[in-house]
């Protein structure tokens, strides 16, 4: 019963430094999405904590100052907690040789693995086994340093691009504010490449907040600003000119909506985010109701933007294209507690349950 024990111990503890090694590649290493579950548990659980702190603050600016914290704080203690983990797991493993105790077990992974070297094993097999939980110790903290920079160019391309858009749609962005500057000054037809670059941005979001998911929960510098909200801008502008503007038509702003709203969709199923993005339900209700929509149409007509003349159309045609991105938004908003912002996050709770609802009538 003993020998079984202690093989059951040895095994264990490889298959726990094993899996910790999985997660640390999969979320340092691994140039592509794929959800970790150690990772996983590590955000959550910290993700609790701050929670419980920011309900009970009673304005947004400092749960804002407190939420900046929380991505750095996590991604810091990820180091921590992987070391953990392969120090329980080599001390099962020097216990599962049958000739250490307990407390020497755990003292010579320790050691070992932040080569302390106070602590020493009594066998060419202990030492050996010294040697790979040392050398695993390096590359993780390695590989974090190699990390840090990598995401920190990130988001640093990020939000160079939710700064540059304050000076087009105001802060917090909105997608009516963005259509009246360019029409004030005169520019409705002439921002091509700001849809251009804009397809990029959301390409590079696309790739970048799955790959290095943390990114998601980095905020930005200004407590006003946030990615999701500047991505709701655009996407909004982008289908009030189709829907409403009476222009030409413009394949960039379609390109653009359709990049837009597939990286978003990219970064909910990555968080595996609870949303209706079923594109073949184009009667599915919006965020945005009728009433704002018509308050909109009137503000763009006396403001001497050209609008359709078909009202009705115009609605029909501005609610098709943002079904498409509408779910997904409001609930990126949500996960990353975004600051409040025209047809997004002061909408979300009300929104919720009528969609609830809908997705019950329909299962």
């Amino acid at each position: 019963m003993s020998i079984l024990l202690h093989i059951l111990a040895f095994m264990a503890g490889l298959l726990l430094v094993a899996y910790t090694l999985l997660s640390a590649i999969r979320t340092f290493v691994l140039p592509r999405s794929a959800a970790d579950m150690l990772t996983n548990i590590l955000f959550l659980g910290v993700r609790f904590l701050f929670d419980r702190v920011v309900r009970r603050l009673p304005t947004y600016a400092q749960k804002d100052r407190i939420l900046a914290f929380y991505a750095p704080v996590t991604l810091l203690a990820l180091l921590p907690f992987w070391l953990a983990l392969v120090t329980l797991g080599f001390a099962g493993m020097y216990w599962g040789t049958g000739t250490m105790s307990g407390p020497d077990a755990y003292l010579l992974s320790g050691s070992s693995l932040l080569t302390l070297g106070f602590f020493r094993g009594d066998s060419l097999l202990h030492n050996t086994m010294a040697f790979v939980e040392a050398t695993i110790g390096l590359i993780l903290v390695a590989l974090l340093i190699a990390y840090l920079p990598t995401m920190y160019n990130a988001f640093s391309e990020r939000e160079r691009s939710v700064l540059l858009l304050e000076s087009y749609a105001g802060a917090p962005p909105s997608a009516v504010e963005l259509i009246l500057r360019v029409n004030r000054n005169r520019l409705l037809h002439q921002l091509d490449d700001f849809w251009e670059k804009w397809s990029e941005w959301f390409a590079a979001i696309a790739e970048s907040h799955t790959s290095l998911s943390a990114l998601v929960f980095f905020r930005s510098p200004q407590p006003d600003h946030s990615w999701v909200n500047a991505a709701g801008a655009v996407l909004d502008a982008g289908a009030l000119y189709l829907a409403v503007l009476d222009i030409p038509w413009n394949a960039r702003i379609a390109l653009c909506l359709r990049s837009g709203y597939l990286a978003l969709r990219a970064i909910g199923d990555f968080f595996q985010l609870a949303y209706n993005a079923d594109p073949h339900f184009p009667e599915d209700p919006i965020a945005v109701s009728r009433a704002e929509f018509d308050e909109v149409y009137d503000l763009f007509a006396s403001a001497g933007v050209p609008v359709k003349a078909d009202r009705e159309l115009a609605w029909l045609d501005f609610a098709g294209w943002r079904v498409n991105y509408d779910a997904v938004l409001l609930a990126l908003a949500a996960l990353t507690q975004a600051p409040p912002a025209r047809w997004s996050v002061e909408r979300r709770l009300a929104f919720d349950g009528k969609r609830k609802r809908l997705l019950r009538a329909r299962s």
